[in-house]
C-alpha cells in the first residue's frame, strides 16, 4: 500500500479543499461520464465510422487501446491498495479506471474523426468530457486528484498510439523495397 511520498500530503490536502464544494448531484453526473456505458459507446461510434471511411487500422488500434486500460488500471489498484477520500477502509482507488476509459474513448474518438474534419471541435469536446469526468471524481471524493493524473499519464502512450496510426494514409503499408 502506498503511505508515504513528498505527494502525497499536498494530494491529500487539495483533496480536502475540494471534496463536496459542488452538489452530489453534479459531480455524480460528471464522473458519470467515465463509466463504461456512456463513453465506450462514443468510441465504438467513431471507430464504426473510421472503419465505414477506410481505416479500418486506426478503429482497430482504438480497440486495442480500449482493450488496454483495465490491462493497465486494474494491476496498478491491485499493488497499491490506495484508499478512497472518503473511505479510508475501502482499497483500489488509484489510478482511477473511469478517468482512464474517458481519456480513451472520447480522446481516442476524437483521433479518429480528426482526419475528416478541419475543425477543432472533436478534440475540444474530448477534452471537455474527459476533464469533466476527472473533476467530478474529484470534487465528489470518489478519487484523489494524483488518481485522475495517473491515469492521464497512463493513458498517453496508448492515445499517442491511435494518433500515430490514425494520420496514416488509408490502406498504406510498408513495402520492403529489395
Amino acid at each position: 500500500m502506498l503511505v508515504s511520498g513528498p505527494l502525497l500530503e499536498p494530494d491529500h490536502a487539495l483533496s480536502r479543499s475540494l471534496v463536496r464544494t459542488v452538489p452530489d448531484s453534479v459531480t455524480e453526473r460528471l464522473s458519470d461520464l467515465g463509466n463504461v456505458p456512456v463513453a465506450v459507446p462514443v468510441l465504438a461510434l467513431a471507430m464504426a465510422y473510421a472503419a465505414w471511411r477506410g481505416r479500418r487500422l486506426a478503429a482497430g488500434a482504438a480497440a486495442l487501446a480500449m482493450a488496454l486500460v483495465p490491462a493497465l488500471v486494474i494491476p496498478f489498484k491491485l499493488w497499491t491498495a490506495r484508499p478512497g477520500p472518503l473511505e479510508p477502509w475501502a482499497a483500489g482507488y488509484f489510478p482511477s479506471g473511469h478517468t482512464a476509459t474517458a481519456a480513451v474513448a472520447y480522446l481516442g474518438a476524437a483521433l479518429l474523426v480528426r482526419p475528416y474534419t478541419r475543425r477543432a471541435w472533436p478534440t475540444a469536446a474530448a477534452l471537455v468530457l474527459t476533464g469533466a469526468t476527472a473533476v467530478g471524481l474529484v470534487l465528489r471524493g470518489w478519487h484523489w486528484p494524483l488518481d485522475v493524473v495517473a491515469s492521464l499519464l497512463m493513458c498517453a502512450p496508448l492515445l499517442l498510439g491511435v494518433g500515430w496510426v490514425s494520420r496514416r494514409p488509408p490502406g498504406s503499408t510498408r513495402r520492403s523495397s529489395g
